[in-house]
């Protein structure tokens, strides 16, 4: 249930994806689309064959999910490194003003993320220029992973591209660091990566069709207002003195616990 609102964070500010990584899909995507070799039309004398259209559909497919996967898989590693390293400096010290700072750096990080989705605060463009300059130079040590012909190179891009410097990824990667230990610190990002999975998986099936609605003001909009929302909740929270969970930020309770 703690999962729930890092999910959520991730489907709805994956619209930021669009922008960041919009680039990176296309030329993922464009690079796992195999060949078409155009057939000529014989009559079917019986029942309904399965074409190469079907098939070379199914390998798009699966190459898509593929290098997202390989994406979560990184984000799920960043997140064990990250919740380890804190659990490691807390056997020798005390975390509470740490962790009260990265809380606050977290949160504002989802509002600056929010705001611009709106349009109304352009300061994470160059984080986003940043990824791509850092994503020209990595392409060069990852030929050999091109052309995407296979399922194995997909992941192993996919993997390289979670690494990708990104405002909404760092934010939650910080959350990731407060939630005590490796294993809740992969939690954090895996859940986080699920959140991103809808959008990335359509738009690498959907690549210009679902971008141009995507980047529609009013969609843009929805989007920041509740990862804002999400931001401001957080910093609300820390300066009245309240639980940092994100379980008590949204009154949910597990099953069975005390009121």
């Amino acid at each position: 249930m703690n999962l729930i609102p890092i999910f959520l964070i991730g489907l709805f500010g994956s619209i930021h994806c669009v922008g960041m990584c919009g680039g990176i899909v296309s030329a993922l995507s464009v690079a796992a689309t195999p060949s078409i070799r155009v057939i000529p039309l014989r009559p079917v004398m019986v029942g309904k064959m399965r074409g190469p259209s079907d098939q070379n559909h199914f390998m798009h497919l699966s190459r898509v999910f593929a290098y997202n996967s390989g994406r979560l898989f990184s984000y799920a590693l960043a997140g064990t490194i990250a919740g380890g390293m804190a659990q490691s400096v807390r056997v020798l010290t005390s975390l509470s003003s740490l962790q009260i700072g990265a809380y606050w750096l977290a949160n504002l990080i989802l509002i600056a993320l929010g705001l611009h989705l709106m349009d109304v605060w352009s300061g994470l463009r160059r984080l986003e220029a940043l990824g791509q300059i850092v994503w020209r130079r990595v392409q060069p040590a990852v030929k050999f992973l091109l052309p995407m012909d296979s399922p194995a190179k997909a992941l192993m891009l996919g993997a390289v591209w979670g690494w990708l410097p990104c405002g909404m990824v760092y934010s939650v990667l910080v959350t990731a660091m407060l939630s005590g230990d490796a294993v809740s610190g992969a939690k954090v990002m895996l859940a986080f990566g699920l959140g991103t999975l809808p959008m990335l998986l359509t738009l690498g099936m959907l690549g210009m069709r679902l971008k141009g609605w995507l980047l529609d003001r009013r969609v843009r909009i929805t989007g920041g207002v509740i990862v804002l929302l999400f931001g401001l909740t957080g910093i609300l929270r820390v300066v009245n003195g309240l639980p940092l969970s994100w379980l008590d930020a949204i009154c949910i309770s597990p099953a069975g616990a005390a009121h």
